[in-house]
Parts: structure tokens; C-alpha cells; sequence
């Protein structure tokens, strides 16, 4: 199965956030087989920023970190297909046009699960699944097991 994930997630790969989040990101992103994680290339740039802006790295550590990323998952671009789906879920759930983005490149790409802590949990869009992995829930377990 096909997963996609958020920067929230990344970001607490990368150690920013509490201990436990990261933890648990650090656990899950290495339980997942490299073609079947998928990182939108919206992701990657939210990504640059949190660690310039907030872990205060240098443009060549940020761009090193990003390079890794990209070897170890699938980077998915995005479309004006996907863009344009973006405005429609943006339109009719009110999601952020950057969050939507991120789904809709996921639905592009196959992806079964959007694994992010920025959604409602639970959420389905076009077959997309909104997975919290911070949710102590059975459901969401169950879903994340699936998918590992």
C-alpha cells in the first residue's frame, strides 16, 4: 500500500517537536518500504522552511537533509491536474489550498493513507485516508498496520 506523508511528520523525523512525536515518526517512516512511501514535493518545501526557519539550519545542511529525503522515498510532483483537484478540495471542505495540495498529489499518486496529524483523522478524499499516527485510537492502528 501506497502512503503518503506530511511535513508534520518529516519534521518530527527530524527532531523538532516533542520526544515522543519523534519517536514515533522516526519509527513509522523506517517501517515503511521506500516505493511505497511518498512525499509530495509541496512536503519537501515545507519541510526546507521549518528547517531553516525554525531549527535554524543552513541553506547547504537543509538542501543536504532534502537530498536524503529524496533518496529514501518517492518524491511526487505536482500537477496542474492535481492543483486544480487542490482548488476543488479546498472549495468544498475548506482545507488550506497547501494541505489540499498535499492530499490531492497523494490521490494522484495512488496513495491509500495521508499520514499527517494536520487533518481530521479519518477524513477520505478520492480514496485517500487522513491516518493521525499520534492518535492512540485502535482505528488508527489498525489502518497503520496496514500499511506497514
Amino acid at each position: 500500500m501506497r502512503v503518503a506523508l506530511d511535513t508534520n511528520v518529516l519534521a518530527y523525523a527530524e527532531g523538532l517537536g516533542d520526544e515522543v512525536r519523534c519517536h514515533m515518526a522516526g519509527e513509522l517512516i523506517a517501517q515503511l518500504h521506500p516505493t511505497h512511501a511518498v512525499v509530495p514535493v509541496q512536503v519537501l518545501g515545507e519541510l526546507s522552511r521549518v528547517l531553516t526557519n525554525k531549527l535554524k539550519k543552513s541553506a547547504a545542511d537543509v538542501r543536504q537533509q532534502l537530498l536524503s529525503w529524496s533518496d529514501a522515498v518517492v518524491v511526487a510532483d505536482t500537477t496542474w491536474t492535481a492543483f486544480q483537484s487542490a482548488m476543488d478540495l479546498t472549495v468544498d471542505h475548506q482545507i488550506s489550498m497547501w494541505d489540499a495540495l498535499i492530499m490531492s498529489v497523494a490521490a494522484e499518486n495512488k496513495c491509500r493513507l495521508l499520514i499527517s496529524e494536520d487533518f481530521q483523522n479519518g477524513f477520505t478524499w478520492r480514496g485517500v485516508t487522513v491516518v493521525n499516527p499520534f492518535d492512540t485510537k485502535a482505528k488508527t492502528y489498525k489502518l497503520l498496520a496496514s500499511a506497514i
